[in-house]
């Protein structure tokens, strides 16, 4: 296997921004780390899951995925927007409230499953990294573990970054929410182009 291919596309895949890391920073951002660690938790559990079943099943697929791709992309799409219009409003006490419910570990494993980012990541790793080169389901079940921590980093990261400019974001709250609002519809638009 290529090392050096598979760490840059892990790297890249991770930590560049897509919805998880911007949920994960625009909720850090107005309730802290600690209030963000079930959906970080949920993103890294779902992705997990999404390696295995990816991995077990690569081949059917491969040979399916491209007529589950438009299926995927419309409710990841519709998703994202709505999670994009979450955070645009999201000043009253009671939308706060239901956003931190949104927010939640559920939400992090099954959004794995209609993130065609997560999805596409998985498909990529698996197809070119793992089927090819180990063939038994430890091997699979080992490196989804490893990949799953890394996803744990790179949503903490971005987190991390959303608590620690709390205070800015604060005193620039309706700007930091335009811009991810922004940032989650190009997500979702670039899964439509």
């Amino acid at each position: 296997m290529d090392w050096i291919a598979f760490v840059s596309f892990v790297i890249v895949a991770a930590w560049t921004p897509g919805p998880n890391n911007i949920i994960s920073m625009s909720h850090a951002g107005k309730y802290g780390y600690r209030k963000t660690l079930s959906f970080l938790f949920g993103v890294s559990a779902g992705f997990f899951v999404d390696l295995l079943i990816t991995g077990l099943f690569n081949y059917w697929l491969y040979e399916t995925i491209p007529k589950v791709k438009l299926f995927l992309s419309i409710i990841g799409f519709s998703y994202m927007v709505y999670l994009a219009l979450m955070i645009l409003k999201g000043n009253s006490e009671e939308e706060n409230n239901k956003e931190e419910r949104i927010v939640s570990f559920k939400t992090g494993i099954l959004f794995q499953f209609i993130n065609p980012k997560a999805v596409l990541a998985a498909i990529t790793i698996t197809g070119n990294f793992i089927i090819p080169y180990f063939d038994s389901v430890f091997s699979l079940v080992f490196i989804s573990v490893f990949l799953s921590f890394i996803a744990f980093l790179a949503t903490s990261t971005w987190a991390l970054m959303g608590t620690i400019l709390n205070n800015f974001l604060k005193k620039h709250e309706k700007i930091f929410g335009i811009t991810m609002a922004i940032l989650l519809i190009f997500s979702a638009v670039s899964i439509i182009i």
